[in-house]
């Protein structure tokens, strides 16, 4: 990690750009893999995945019988664990349901909104090296509680062909049936476009690699929703100078063995935090079973020594981060000036990974300076809202003239004939 000291205004553009590569053709690959998938169904998907995962897959839909036999797979202790974090994810996102309210906005008119849930959704969730089965349970458990009719879920194999069994077996916890083989953007353009196998869904939802998130920003284009704009992991840290070096250390490769695309960002107002911190990382890293990924996410990756905390703080919201960490044993002086931050996970003992997995908030966030505009994933991602109106006859009098005069008044007769017909009819 590079150190920066009292950066100017002026050198912040250029010190929070995120680490990327070239888009131009990142998507003419993705779209030739888009158009193929759109043309090909069934056929493409299977083509790509050997091309670039390396495995023959003969049948995408998981069958029963292997969703049936992944919780004997797995370890006793982890089927508590995931049980213990759904039913904390379960309990925060519970309360995030929206009671419908009529409002009487003037005599006889009546209006109301209603959440109604999205009929078909589709998950991406990654694979490999890394099965995010958590991801499964950050987005299965709101689906489940907005009500939403049927789930899809593409995720790519691993060598042998088979799916993670964590990943089935939240699965089957969050009531997810249509589970198919297949990862990378061709996943992504099976769920928007529909295959023989693989039904077409309304909005797709999921973390995923540039390949994953250029596909995800396409299929737009094609009418097809998604979660939000987000690419590689990303956390900074608010450190003043009573956090705890050897915990920054530990969060800041948490988040950078993501991927060698990911970036870590740690802004303090002590440079004696920032060297022990960076002391700490070079000797936590040794230990890392995926150090080679987390020492890519590092040279990505910045200490910034700005003395003054209002301007930390000025600093974090341009730089917007989708997980925001304040070490401090006086948090409090720091949360109250966050205004762009995907999550935050406040004080020293509240560590990025208790998101992740099991606090109860939601792990999917927006990336790359996104939460200046967009929030994490939640019920209401997973709704649309329709709203109502119904008006008496008593309501049409009282109302009428005042949609009549501004109808008029912007040369919409039609409009105001629309009103004036029910006057007359009275």
């Amino acid at each position: 990690m590079r150190i920066i000291q009292e950066p100017s205004i002026q050198e912040w553009d250029l010190l929070i750009k995120r680490p990327a590569i070239d888009q131009i053709p990142l998507r003419k690959a993705v779209g030739k893999i888009l158009e193929q998938v759109k043309k090909k169904g069934d056929l493409a998907v299977k083509s790509f995945s050997k091309k670039y995962d390396g495995v023959s897959v003969r049948k995408l839909l998981v069958s029963e019988k292997e969703i049936k036999d992944a919780e004997r797979k797995i370890p006793v202790e982890l089927q508590q664990a995931i049980l213990r974090a759904h039913q904390n994810i379960t309990k925060f996102h519970s309360q995030q349901i929206e009671v419908t309210k009529k409002i009487e906005t003037s005599e006889g008119v009546y209006c109301w909104r209603k959440s109604v849930p999205l009929e078909r959704v589709g998950f991406y969730i990654p694979g490999g090296s890394a099965p995010l089965f958590s991801t499964v349970l950050m987005l299965g458990v709101p689906a489940q509680i907005a009500g939403c009719k049927e789930i899809v879920l593409t995720t790519p194999v691993s060598a042998d062909g088979q799916i993670h069994p964590a990943i089935l077996y939240a699965a089957s916890l969050v009531g997810i049936k249509q589970i198919y083989k297949a990862g990378g953007a061709q996943a992504i353009g099976a769920m928007a476009y529909g295959t023989s196998s693989i039904k077409r869904v309304d909005k797709i939802f999921g973390p995923g690699n540039q390949y994953v998130t250029a596909a995800k920003q396409l299929i737009q284009l094609d009418g097809v929703a998604i979660d939000m704009p987000a690419g590689p992991s990303e956390v900074c840290i608010i450190a003043d100078d009573t956090a705890i070096p050897s915990f920054i250390a530990a969060d800041l490769l948490a988040q950078a063995e993501h991927g060698p695309d990911s970036q870590v960002m740690l802004v303090s107002n002590s440079m004696q935090i920032i060297e022990a911190s960076l002391k700490e990382v070079g000797q936590q890293l040794e230990k890392l079973g995926r150090k080679s990924i987390a020492e890519k996410a590092l040279e990505n990756s910045k200490a910034i020594f700005i003395s003054d905390e209002n301007k930390m703080v000025e600093f974090v919201n341009q730089y917007a981060p989708e997980h925001l960490i304040i070490a401090s044993d006086e948090p409090q002086k720091f949360v109250d000036g966050i205004m762009h931050a995907g999550s935050v996970f406040i004080g020293n003992y509240t560590p990025e990974s208790a998101g992740d997995y099991a606090s109860g908030t939601n792990h999917t966030l927006p990336t790359n300076g996104f939460a200046r505009a967009y929030s994490g994933v939640s019920v209401d991602s997973f709704v649309k809202k329709i709203t109502y109106q119904q008006i008496s006859k008593n309501g049409i009098s009282k109302l009428g003239t005042t949609i009549i005069v501004m109808a008029e008044a912007e040369g919409l007769q039609a409009h105001a004939n629309a009103v004036k017909i029910r006057l007359n009819n009275f």
